[in-house]
């Protein structure tokens, strides 16, 4: 999927930029079709910059298969997303774990917070995300 303009920074606001962090990430999965993250907290931040920039077959592929919608729509007209902030993130076991996060975006002058508690599997050495709870 082609984008105009990809950006320097990372919008996972790990510090690094977005081709040395989630960009490697989505071009691997772009270019072979393979997810890579290696563990939930890498992928919930790809995930986050996948909805920036309205990567929706990343975005797809990366929903745990019984959880996974049919479509997805992409960004709203006018949709800034602001960033990314995990509060915590711990692993249950081997294969499961969860990411606490909030993420900030703007939509016609108004501010917007999704405070989630997301839960992830792994299957066969690939994390997925499941679903989560709403704080």
């Amino acid at each position: 999927m082609s984008h105009p303009t990809l950006p320097k920074d990372c919008p996972c606001g790990s510090g690094k930029t977005y081709a040395a962090c989630c960009g490697e990430l989505h071009r691997r999965f772009a270019d072979t079709g393979e997810l890579t993250a290696l563990s939930a907290e890498v992928l919930m931040r790809s995930r986050y910059s996948a909805f920036v920039l309205d990567q929706l077959d990343y975005l797809r592929a990366t929903w745990h298969s019984s959880k996974r919608p049919e479509d997805l729509a992409a960004n709203e007209a006018g949709l800034r997303w602001l960033g990314l902030e995990i509060k915590k993130h711990g692993q249950q076991d081997a294969d499961h774990a969860t990411v606490e996060f909030v993420a900030r975006s703007k939509l016609g002058g108004r501010a917007w917070r999704l405070h989630e508690t997301s839960r992830f599997v792994r299957e066969d050495g690939v994390w997925y995300y499941v679903d989560g709870d709403l704080a």
